[in-house]
């Protein structure tokens, strides 16, 4: 019997990868919901093709056109169908890859319902790890995780329940500047010269500040339920161990493989079984070392920032991200200079008390909040 799947982002990278993986595997899978955001030509692509029965778009002039060539369709639009659409329960997994925080409340809708959720979004767990958790505990819901290097954590994971983890080795690639001095003549140009992988703007600068492992540590805390001395980050610059478990007899378990979105995917959607692909191979006999680094806390700012919010608390988390948001966006803009970044999210942290978050209107509230703040720190650079 094949599995229902909701894709939300389905126009993105991760929802092309998603779609890929049900492709090759229609017998497995059919797609019941896709959600994208204003790429109407994409969607209609994969409408055409993957024949869904719900469907939502942001515009109401786009969903206006699709409505006209797919009257058969339940078809959603703005902030209210957005709700509606994360309020079905008409599948069986759904992916969750909706962009920045848009992504918080359509995950704890399904999370609310007891559905299975394969993560694909920092920002859920980042600024509603506490929230999110909590929920799934109380309704039973299954949040398995996409994202490279977790992906590769709960399959070391996997069957070892019994056995107490020592720590967690979250791998980074080391961005552009591991071993290059930071300074404030870093450019754009500079900052989003990634040396292994090609991705968006927003996560290639947040890569180059180590802010994405940041996020990543904090998601493992959520995800794994460890603490945050339990978490070491560790620079592996050819990105071919995903990540690692190490264990209380000494034991380390390596995730290692292929460079491919794809993978971490197809074993969310197929959990805990692994799906065949048509992936090439990685030949062992061609890696030639694996080494692996200390990061320097001190020059990567952002990275020992992430590993304060966790100590500080459930808000520091909301600041860091929104924060960051805001001052990656300004850089790219050529509004603030590199080494602003780390800064303006230490201003940020360092200006507001501890506060109770316990909705996740409060949080996004509070998002909102932050995000003025940094602007207006911003302009007064």
């Amino acid at each position: 019997m094949s599995k229902s799947i909701a894709i939300f982002g389905s126009t993105g990278s991760i929802g092309d990868s998603t779609l890929q993986v049900i492709r090759e595997n229609p017998e497995l899978f059919n797609v019941v919901t896709l959600v994208a955001g204003k790429n109407i030509k994409k969607l209609l692509e994969q409408i055409q093709e993957f024949k869904p029965k719900n469907v939502y778009i942001i515009d109401k002039e786009n969903a206006d056109i699709i409505k006209e060539k797919y009257s058969n369709l339940n078809i959603y639009y703005g902030d209210e169908g957005m709700e509606e659409i994360s309020n079905l329960v008409d599948f069986d997994i759904s992916v969750s890859a909706l962009v920045g925080i848009a992504g918080l409340k359509p995950t704890y809708n399904m999370i609310k319902h007891g559905k299975t959720v394969a993560l694909a979004n920092k920002e859920v767990l980042v600024a509603g790890g506490e929230l999110i958790m909590n929920e799934a505990k109380r309704s039973g819901a299954k949040l398995l995780t996409v994202d490279s290097e977790h992906s590769a954590i709960m399959q070391c994971l996997n069957g070892e329940s019994s056995n107490p983890i020592d720590k967690i080795l979250l791998t980074a690639s080391g961005g552009p500047f591991f071993d290059k001095e930071i300074t404030d003549k870093i450019t754009v140009v500079d900052a989003l010269n990634h040396p292994t992988w090609n991705m968006g703007k927003k996560v290639t600068i947040d890569s180059s500040t180590m802010m994405n492992k940041g996020f990543e540590v904090i998601e493992a805390k959520w995800l794994f339920d460890v603490e945050p001395g339990q978490i070491e980050v560790v620079v592996h610059r050819k990105s071919l161990v995903h990540s690692m478990v190490q264990y209380k007899d000494g034991t380390i378990m390596a995730n290692i493989g292929p460079k491919s979105m794809q993978i971490p995917i197809a074993y969310a959607l197929n959990f805990p079984n692994r799906l065949a692909n048509n992936i090439e191979k990685l030949d062992l006999f061609e890696v030639v070392d694996l080494k692996f680094e200390k990061p320097d806390l001190e020059k990567f700012k952002c990275l020992k920032l992430a590993y304060k919010a966790i100590e500080k608390g459930h808000p520091y988390q909301v600041i860091l991200n929104a924060a960051d948001e805001v001052l990656v966006e300004a850089f790219l803009e050529g509004r603030i200079k590199y080494t602003d970044i780390p800064l303006g999210i230490e201003r940020m942290m360092d200006m507001y008390e501890y506060r109770e978050l316990k909705t996740v209107d409060e949080i996004l509230e509070f998002d909102k909040e932050i995000k003025e703040k940094t602007k207006e720190f911003v302009e007064e650079m």
